[in-house]
Parts: structure tokens; C-alpha cells; sequence
């Protein structure tokens, strides 16, 4: 309580004394003001918001915009954060004026570490770095000819997720699922991330250190209101963070240095290897990269934030929609049977897996992906956009470097644009074609829109479909007796069900 005190009377005397010398600088009125916003106390109100969860916070927000409108101000750190949660000016700043909207704030302390100094796709600032990072990624490991040689890895996943359900089924106790499809999920983008099939062991030891990342990621926030001051009056949690970033570093690099001298040797040997079957990794991609501004090839400790991006982003995003999906075929078997139906009337009797080139073919199991990614968008904000100038959004004044919010939960939620939105209801999506990219209209944006748009979400959506077939193709899903499906929420790293899913499964007579 004593170092909180300090911080705390140690700020506010900084606060106050700023507050009162602009009362005596000459000012003009501008022509433009910022959003509305509730009145705030300088340092003591944002301690106090750092107290409430993400979900808190946006009960708060949607109160906020009912009484002050679309867009509004909300301090909860040493910048201005604007929130918008109208569909129309998302499209507006983000599709029409998108080169304006696309940067990012500069990095707080820990997030700078994290990132190897903002060095990663979703941190860097807009500009030739970015460019050089997203275009890579996109065009060498997400491009649909490549995200095809990914297949045959797919399917070994899904054999290691069927197999786990069939275990814990045979004891006669219901599956446990969000544990499986996260496992499942990240042994599938270790693969493609590091290119060799490593055994569960290692998996399991990557997987502890991203987890404990990302646990502990709201515990560090604090850090990051006066980094000079906490690395004295908290040099213990300073400590814990430094920890976790090495551990991180010290299971990633041996197996990043491994798969570069797979390559030097492959190169070197290539003559000889013609006819060898060779599956490009994200790694293989990066120890290359040339960065434009400076000219030089990235640093392990750079590529060992990148791959901790890969790894993260794919890995809970998809595992939290998968378990989303599954729980209204389970709360609702009319619609479960209805997708049953539909792949009966695709593949073959008999076969064992639906196949990756028959997907397109199930119009009503995209609609049920979409309609799970409208109902439970797996994160309810985009990661915060930013403005390298003041420029006018609306009738609005968005100011230099301030965090702009985009909320997607919201949007995918308007009453104006979905009939009953709060009901799942994948046939609001059948007979017409949607576009979830936003380029033409935002309707919902569960991967973002414009410049900024989850450079996976095609990937994403490829493996929601075939992991959702495949589970309703093997198994008849039904929900625990007497237990009705809890579809209430609470924020990890994605927004996850508070009570997670379990269920009984059969398997099919095919």
C-alpha cells in the first residue's frame, strides 16, 4: 500500500500542477472538439479503470454511447482513447481514409520489449517496415497456393483432435473442448511457423511459455505508467516480466537457429535434393528479410517476436471461435442436424474426412462460421489505431497519437442492421454473398477492415470450416444432461465462454 501511495500522490502532484498552468496559457477554441466523454479524475481515474476487466470496461462504453453518441472520448492512460462504434464512420476512417488511420501509437515500455521494438505485423508503425512484414507473411505462408501445402498438416491435426475426444468419450464422461482445439490449433501453426514436426514435449514447452506470456499480460500494465519510476518502487514485477521474455527466448531460438542451418544445408545440397519435397516456414521466410530503413536482416530477437505473433494470434482466436461455434450446435441440435444434412449431400458415404476442396460446396456451414463470428467475434475491439496528424472524423476532432478504438462486437451487434442479433442465426446469411473484408460496407468486422485487416483471416476461415465439418461429420454433439448451454462471457486473452463447453459425444453411423 505504500508504494501505492507514492506513485499515487507522486503523479497527482505532476497532474495537478500541469492543470494549473494551462489554466493560465492562452488558448484558442478550435473548430473542432473531441468526442464527448465522462469526466475523468487526472492519474485516479485510470487507476481505477486498471481495476476492471475488458468486459467492464465495455458495459461501461455501450452505456457511454447510448447518452453521448457514436463517438466518444475515454482516458485510460496518458493518452486520449477514442471509441467508435458506428459502422459508418469504421468505413470512413478505415476504408476511405485508410493511409491516415492505419499507424500505431507508440508502444508502451513492455509492449516495446515484447515486440523487439515494435517489429512485429501488428505493432509496427504504417510505413515501409510494415509493408515489408505483412507482405511477406501474406504472400509466402498465407496465400491460398501455399496455405495449401499445408494441408496434409491439417489433417494430421485433426486425427490428434479426434483421437483426444474419442479417449475422454470411451471413460463416459463428457468432452472437455476449448482445451483440445487450443492444443490442437497451435500444433497446427507451430508447423507452420518452424517447418519441422516436433513431438509434444517441445509443443508443450512452447506452448507453456506463450501461455505464460499472455496470462500475465494485464498483470504488467502497471509498468507502463511511469516506466522510470516502476523499475524502482516495482523491480520485483519488472523482474517476473524480464523472466518470461527470456524464457520465451531461450525455447525459440534453438529451434529458430536449427531450422537455418536446415536451410544452409538444403541450399547447399540443392543440386543434389531436386526431387525433395521442401514445405516453406514462416522462419524460413524471415531469416532473410532485408528491413528497408535500415538496411539489414532482422535480429533473432526480432524473429523470435515474430513467431511469438504467428504463434498467438492464430492460436486463440481460432480455438475461442471453434469452441463459440460448437456450443450453439450443441445448444440448438436442429441446426447441428440441418449442417449434418448439407454434408450427407457432399460427401461420400463412408469417408472419413471431409475434405478441404468440398468446403465450398456447404453454403449453410459458412453461414453458421459467420454467424458465429457476428454473434461471439473472438476479440470485441480491433487493436488500437492511430493518427500521424489531427484530422476530422465526423464532426469530431481526433487527435496526434491518440488510441482509436473500433468496437466489433458492437457493430456486429446493431439492432439497425440485424433483425434479433443477440439470437443465433446462421440462415440470415444464406442465398447472398457477404463480404467480410468491409470494403464496400462494414456490416461486422470480426477481423478488422481496411489496410489493417487480420492478415489471416482467410486462413482463419479455412480452418474453421474444416475443423467444424470434420467434428460434426465424425460425432453427434449433445449437451450434458440437464445442463443447459451457459453462452456468458469473460475475457482472457480472447473473450471466452465464462463456464466452458462440455459435451457428450457419439460417433456417426455413416
Amino acid at each position: 500500500m505504500e508504494i501505492w501511495f507514492l506513485i499515487l500522490v507522486t503523479i497527482s502532484i505532476s497532474a495537478l500542477f500541469r492543470a494549473f498552468l494551462n489554466l493560465f496559457s492562452p488558448s484558442k477554441d478550435p473548430p473542432y472538439t473531441l468526442p464527448p466523454g465522462p469526466h475523468i479524475l487526472p492519474v485516479i481515474g485510470n487507476i481505477k479503470w486498471m481495476k476492471k476487466s475488458i468486459l467492464e470496461i465495455e458495459l461501461i462504453l455501450r452505456s457511454l454511447h447510448r447518452e453521448l453518441g457514436p463517438v466518444i472520448t475515454f482516458r485510460l492512460g496518458s493518452r486520449p482513447s477514442i471509441f467508435i462504434a458506428d459502422r459508418t464512420l469504421a468505413h470512413q476512417a478505415l476504408v476511405e481514409n485508410g493511409s491516415l488511420f492505419s499507424t500505431r501509437s507508440v508502444a508502451t515500455a513492455t509492449t516495446k520489449i515484447a515486440t523487439g521494438n515494435q517489429r512485429t505485423i501488428s505493432s509496427s508503425f504504417y510505413g515501409p517496415t510494415w509493408r515489408l512484414l505483412r507482405r511477406n507473411l501474406t504472400s509466402e505462408i498465407l496465400h491460398p497456393s501455399r496455405a495449401k501445402s499445408y494441408s496434409h498438416a491439417r489433417k494430421s491435426v485433426l486425427q490428434i483432435l479426434l483421437h483426444r475426444f474419442q479417449s475422454q468419450s470411451n471413460s463416459g464422461d463428457p468432452v472437455t473442448v476449448v482445451a483440445n482445439f487450443q492444443y490442437a490449433m497451435f500444433c497446427l501453426l507451430v508447423l507452420m511457423c518452424l517447418g519441422d514436426k516436433l513431438d509434444e514435449k517441445q509443443i508443450k514447452e512452447i506452448e507453456r511459455v506463450e501461455r505464460s506470456a499472455i496470462v500475465n499480460g494485464r498483470r504488467f500494465e502497471v509498468l507502463n505508467y511511469w516506466p522510470a519510476l516502476t523499475k524502482i518502487l516495482l523491480k520485483k514485477r519488472w523482474s517476473e516480466f524480464f523472466k518470461i521474455q527470456k524464457e520465451r527466448q531461450d525455447v525459440m531460438l534453438p529451434l529458430i537457429r536449427a531450422r537455418k542451418k536446415v536451410n544452409e544445408e538444403r541450399l547447399q545440397n540443392l543440386p543434389n535434393q531436386e526431387k525433395e519435397e521442401f514445405i516453406l516456414s514462416y522462419v524460413d521466410t524471415l531469416l532473410n528479410l532485408q528491413l528497408p530503413d535500415e538496411k539489414r536482416k532482422l535480429t533473432e530477437i526480432e524473429i523470435v517476436s515474430l513467431c511469438n505473433e504467428f504463434l498467438n494470434a492464430g492460436t486463440d482466436t481460432t480455438s475461442t471461435s471453434l469452441q463459440w461455434i460448437m456450443a450453439n450446435l450443441v445448444k440448438f441440435p436442429q441446426i447441428q442436424e440441418k449442417l449434418f444434412m448439407e454434408m450427407k449431400g457432399v460427401v461420400e458415404e463412408g469417408e472419413e474426412e471431409v475434405k478441404e476442396e468440398q468446403l465450398h460446396k456447404m453454403p449453410y456451414l459458412k453461414a453458421i462460421i459467420l454467424e458465429g463470428l457476428r454473434r461471439h467475434p473472438p476479440a470485441h475491439f480491433v487493436l488500437p489505431h492511430s493518427v500521424k496528424e489531427d484530422v476530422v472524423l465526423g464532426k469530431y476532432l481526433i487527435p496526434k497519437n491518440a488510441n482509436i478504438n473500433f468496437m466489433v462486437a458492437e457493430m456486429g451487434w446493431d439492432e439497425k442492421v440485424w433483425e434479433d442479433p443477440m439470437s443465433f442465426k446462421p440462415e440470415r446469411f444464406m442465398g447472398k454473398e457477404f463480404d467480410i473484408t468491409g470494403s464496400r460496407e462494414v456490416k461486422m468486422m470480426p477481423f478488422g477492415i481496411g489496410r489493417r485487416i487480420c492478415p489471416g483471416y482467410g486462413l482463419a476461415m479455412l480452418h474453421l470450416e474444416y475443423f467444424v465439418a470434420n467434428l460434426i461429420w465424425n460425432y453427434e454433439w449433445k449437451a450434458v444432461d440437464g445442463d443447459d448451454v451457459d453462452l456468458s462471457e469473460k475475457m482472457v486473452f480472447t473473450v471466452v465462454m465464462k463456464n466452458p463447453l462440455k459435451a457428450h459425444i457419439s460417433p456417426r453411423l455413416k
